[in-house]
């Protein structure tokens, strides 16, 4: 029987579930296989993304569990993101029509800005992947565009569905790696609030200030890379590759020792009972059964506490880094 997960209730008012299989770096040719043996397991939230360019083949593998009858459409819970290149008014537009039309599912369960940082316009049948911060040989970092985090949030809000936008196909809308002098000054305008922050979240990166501060605003937190350094050493990345993997700090194996539970589930539910989304991804149908049971125990105050003392402030996904650096993290 397919585990089931618990919800976090949104300020669109739908239920988000707190564990969800995350496609990043989900190879496009095993993508569909991988989405629909994930709903087979129980998994009924995929987190997405425009750049991750798995989108089409991701819905294939939804679709495959719905026609089958494992699932219906209002079970499932899609995410997707907004990329830099396309936060003008018209590019949002447009660019949020491709991506619901790629998945072909009808709807986007949640839409999310993906950096608060403008990059210039890339047409799209000129885009080439990876489009991330450069061009495709990764030798010149994309160009800024002036365009106002405003505009691209009511771009946003045009397409949510209500009853004056029946034909809006977006049920929620949010942030991902907002810090909260912007979320404050976003809160200041927005007319539809803020479902959802997805931001860089592990025990060397826990940065309670922010996640208290979304909380306090019924902003729902998702948590990515809860694991650490482990989803960016295949992307060489230099100090991933220094640092102690998480599954191996003594803090970790002995809470997991303890509970009779693996790593990676104390580091989930280190999350989950904080109440914070996690979005693991993993090859191994094992390892993906074992992340959707991490809410069936519980840890201690003091577990929670010696987890996050861990805390060092080392962040991995940052575009500081690049040739020419984006500082959004200062």
């Amino acid at each position: 029987m397919a585990t089931k997960t618990p919800t976090v209730k949104l300020a669109s008012g739908f239920e988000m579930p707190i564990v969800g299989f995350g496609i990043w770096k989900v190879p496009r040719d095993v993508c569909a296989d991988q989405v629909y043996n994930a709903i087979k397991l129980g998994y009924r939230h995929i987190d997405g993304a425009w750049d991750y360019t798995n989108s089409a083949e991701a819905g294939q593998g939804v679709r495959r569990a719905i026609e089958e009858g494992i699932v219906k459409r209002e079970d499932m819970f899609i995410t997707s993101k907004l990329w830099n290149n396309y936060h003008a008014r018209e590019h949002a537009h447009e660019m949020a029509k491709l991506e619901n039309e790629a998945w072909g599912l009808g709807y986007l369960d949640l839409f999310l800005i993906h950096f608060p940082i403008s990059l210039e316009f890339i047409p799209f049948d000129k885009m080439r992947y990876p489009c991330f911060w450069s061009d495709k040989e990764q030798t010149k970092v994309t160009p800024l565009s002036k365009v106002p985090i405003s505009e691209t949030w009511n771009a946003l809000e045009d397409l949510v569905q209500t009853k004056e936008n029946p034909n809006g196909f977006v049920k929620s809308i949010g942030i991902s790696n907002f810090h909260t002098q912007l979320i404050y000054d976003l809160l200041s305008y927005a007319k539809i609030h803020p479902s959802v922050l997805q931001v860089e979240h592990h025990p060397y990166l826990t940065q309670p200030d922010l996640i208290s501060m979304a909380q306090e605003n019924n902003i729902a937190v998702t948590g990515y890379s809860t694991f650490g350094p482990l989803s960016f050493i295949e992307m060489d990345h230099a100090v991933a590759k220094e640092v102690k993997p998480l599954f191996e700090t003594d803090v970790v194996k002995s809470i997991a020792a303890k509970h009779g539970k693996t790593p990676g589930q104390v580091l989930l539910r280190w999350c989950t009972q904080r109440n914070i989304i996690v979005i693991p991804k993993s090859n191994s149908v094992d390892r993906l059964k074992q992340n959707l049971e991490c809410c069936s125990f519980d840890l201690t105050d003091d577990d929670i506490k010696q987890i996050s003392n861990l805390n060092i402030n080392l962040r991995f996904n940052n575009p500081a880094s690049l040739q020419t650096p984006i500082r959004i993290f200062t």
